[in-house]
């Protein structure tokens, strides 16, 4: 009996997860995964957090260490996703298609399931972002100092990098 409910349920599953795809190649099982592993490593770094409190814990998040933790998470997630020198960790997901803006890379998802969801996290700042910030907060948390002095290089660069990008339009409006 225990049987055919756990095979009811996964046809269940199958029929609503091939509807929900409507003949795409969403990885909706990869993803659910890649979320089960954030869940699981989020829940973890709490349970770590609360056993160990009182060393190393963070007071608060100040609006200066928001801040801080904008700009890295911003650069540390372009940086994952769209720069060359971080091209060897996304090859085995992607497939290179060309140069998308200075210092970035194009590339096309590749795989199918885990492999293409894993893909579709590491090409997109925005998905990444919310790792490397959780990252950053636990970062704060665990070693705060460590912490803010990486993300201070981190947020010089993306600084620099955005005034590169105001100088070569201002070199072009001279044109």
């Amino acid at each position: 009996m225990a049987d055919d409910t756990t095979e009811d349920i996964k046809e269940t599953i199958q029929q609503e997860t091939e509807a929900y795809r409507n003949d795409s190649e969403q990885p909706v099982f990869g993803y659910a995964a890649t979320v089960g592993v954030y869940a699981g490593l989020v829940g973890a770094g709490l349970l770590v957090a609360r056993r160990s409190r009182g060393r190393g814990r963070a007071e608060g998040v100040s609006p200066w260490d928001l801040a801080l933790m904008g700009l890295t998470t911003h650069k540390l997630s372009r940086m994952v996703a769209k720069d060359p020198v971080t091209s060897p960790l996304r090859a085995f997901f992607t497939r290179f298609k060309g140069v998308s803006a200075p210092a970035e890379l194009s590339e096309e998802v590749r795989g199918q399931g885990g492999r293409r969801a894993v893909g579709e996290l590491i090409t997109c700042p925005f998905c990444t972002a919310q790792w490397i910030a959780t990252a950053y907060a636990f970062g704060l948390v665990f070693a705060p100092g460590v912490t803010r002095g990486a993300g201070a290089v981190f947020s010089a660069v993306a600084v620099s990098d955005w005034l590169q990008l105001a100088y070569v339009r201002l070199q072009k409006a001279q044109d």
